[in-house]
C-alpha cells in the first residue's frame, strides 16, 4: 500500500470539497455533529399558490436527500482520516484483511476490501 500521506492528502481534499458542497444546502450543528438542510427559498403561506407550494416541497425533499448522501460521504471521509491517525487505515472492517491498493486509489474512504464491498453499505455509520 502507498504511504498513508498520499491517501491523507486525497481525503483532505475530498473533505474540503464535500464540506463546501454541504454548506451550499445545509448548516452544520457542531454540538450534535450533524448537518441539517436549509430551504432554498422562503415561502409565505399568504403568497403561495398550490403549484408554488408543491415546487417548494419537492425542492426541499431533494435538498434533504442530497444532504443525506453528502453527509454519509462526509462521515466516511472523517472516519478514514481518523483511521489514518490511529494507524488502522486500509483494513477491511469485515474481514480484517488489507484493502487492495486499487480500491483505495479509487475510493480512499473505502471501509472494506473488494471481496466485501457489497457489504459496506450495511456497516453502521
Amino acid at each position: 500500500m502507498k504511504d498513508t500521506a498520499f491517501y491523507k492528502d486525497k481525503l483532505d481534499a475530498a473533505l474540503v470539497a464535500v464540506v463546501t458542497e454541504l454548506s451550499t444546502i445545509g448548516v452544520y450543528d457542531a454540538v450534535n455533529d450533524n448537518w441539517e438542510a436549509v430551504p432554498d427559498q422562503d415561502i409565505s403561506n399568504e403568497d403561495a399558490d398550490e403549484n408554488t407550494s408543491a415546487d417548494f416541497v419537492e425542492s426541499w425533499n431533494e435538498r434533504r436527500a442530497t444532504l443525506s448522501d453528502l453527509e454519509r460521504e462526509y462521515r466516511d471521509i472523517k472516519r478514514a482520516l481518523k483511521k489514518i491517525d490511529a494507524g488502522t487505515y486500509g483494513i477491511c472492517e469485515v474481514s480484517g484483511e488489507q484493502i487492495e491498493e486499487k480500491r483505495l486509489d479509487a475510493r480512499p474512504d473505502a471501509r472494506t476490501c473488494i471481496a466485501h464491498m457489497n457489504e459496506e453499505s450495511q456497516l453502521p455509520m
